[in-house]
């Protein structure tokens, strides 16, 4: 153990050294700080050895790594669960306190929960701070003090709130407070797993002044490609809605996001069930042959199969595209949404369980706020209105206008009155 006492900021979904709520608290907490990420085995051993999420969460900690050798000081990468991780670091270190960002899905509210006990049983203090979102938790409620599940009263109330505010709060750095520690960085072979061919691209702002005219047009490639950068905190969302506040339809995309995550706090259960229960007994068919055919991009329906192609070559897809393709799943193929959000989860590299989760239950009909079950994309009048020359699917499928494209596996016309009966007969029962 160093007889030095010292703080500790662990980073998670916040991998950032500037504008970081958590990690200034701790370089203002009077002691040295020691920069922690833990590789959580109860996560990464579910991933495919070459998952792009894990490549780009790496290749940002070599980045702070790096900036943080310039203070003398490195991040302790560290890989294992949590709990058996922190016992090993109580071992290590003399610690004061530990500070991190607070983190609303389950998992991660029961993680911290079962590392606070260990830590009080030592008498170390625990602190989390916001950082991931502008309101949070139990700060955007009804007057009756009960959350919100209709996004346009939530969304009103959080520009409200927001408006009321005179600036957002930025955190203020103390940088020469890290721990002086040569720490050895780990390889991406040490922690389990090898490069991947998808990388995740740079965001880009420069045409959010643009955003509501060119966002719905996947040949235009105009949107931001943020997420990911939000989901793992490589930016902070203070930042983006500063830039935001001026456009009105971006930053309600980001409001979408604080929604479906407050959503997650206070109905956890929507991980696995029904927002609305109601539609607990729908008889999805859930058609095995079917649901290949919606992954491998081959259902004959062109925008939801390059979509598909997309998502699988490059870990992204258009939002417009993921409407369409979801739709589909859920309304076209009757296949419950957990199947799609589950594939979505292994593949999207801005997953997050929030969003996900919300955009799958809302395209289904299932979940708050959610599309009507007789709203039903047609995937052809999407395809002609928002990729009439067929840029988009051609880049995807290359052999769009030859026999080897196939038949689509269902009509339309007849996928849709079979959804709208199925959903009727269910709300009836």
């Amino acid at each position: 153990m160093t007889f030095e006492k010292i703080n500790i900021f662990w980073f998670r979904r916040d991998l950032r050294l500037d504008d970081n709520r958590g990690l200034a608290e701790a370089l203002h907490g009077g002691l040295p700080v020691l920069p922690v990420f833990i590789f959580d085995t109860g996560i990464i051993d579910e991933l495919s050895k070459d998952d792009a999420r894990i490549n780009f969460i790496y290749d940002t900690l070599v980045v702070l790594n790096t900036s943080l050798n310039k203070y003398g000081s490195g991040i302790y990468c560290l890989k294992g669960h949590p709990l058996e991780v922190w016992k090993q670091i109580l071992q290590q270190f003399d610690i004061n306190c530990v500070y991190a960002n607070e983190d609303y899905e389950s998992y991660a509210i029961q993680r911290d929960k079962s590392i606070e006990r260990l830590l009080s049983e030592k008498g170390i203090a625990f602190k989390l701070y916001k950082d991931q979102v502008i309101f949070a938790k139990d700060e955007i409620l009804k007057s009756d003090g009960t959350p919100y599940s209709v996004f346009t009263p939530f969304k009103n109330q959080w520009l409200h709130k927001f408006g009321n505010q005179k600036n957002i709060s930025w955190p203020t750095f103390n940088q020469s407070n890290y721990m002086k520690l040569k720490i050895p960085f780990p390889s991406l072979v040490e922690i389990g797993f090898k490069q991947s061919t998808i990388k995740v691209i740079p965001y880009d702002l420069t045409h959010i002044d643009r955003y509501s005219e060119v966002r719905d047009y996947p040949h235009l490639d105009q949107t931001t490609h943020l997420s990911p950068h939000l989901r793992f905190g490589t930016l902070s969302i203070r930042s983006i809605v500063k830039q935001a506040a001026s456009h009105p339809v971006f930053l309600s995309e980001l409001i979408w996001r604080e929604f479906f995550m407050q959503i997650l706090f206070h109905y956890p259960e929507v991980v696995h069930a029904n927002f609305k229960k109601k539609y607990d007994i729908i008889p999805w068919r859930n058609n095995e042959k079917e649901y290949e055919a919606w992954k491998n991009g081959t259902t004959g329906y062109p925008m939801v199969d390059a979509g598909m192609r997309e998502l699988y070559k490059t870990g992204y897809m258009h939002n417009r595209v993921r409407m369409i393709t979801a739709g589909f799943l859920c309304k076209h193929l009757l296949i419950d949404w957990r199947w799609g959000e589950a594939y979505f989860a292994e593949k999207l590299l801005d997953y997050e369980l929030a969003s996900n989760n919300g955009n799958w239950q809302w395209a289904a009909g299932t979940g708050c706020d959610a599309a009507p079950y007789f709203r039903i994309f047609n995937p052809q009048e999407q395809l002609n209105k928002y990729d009439k020359d067929k840029t988009y699917v051609k880049k995807w499928i290359p052999e769009i206008n030859t026999p080897d494209y196939p038949s689509p596996i269902v009509n339309h016309q007849t996928a849709r009155e079979r959804a709208i009966a199925t959903y009727q007969k269910t709300i009836k029962s």
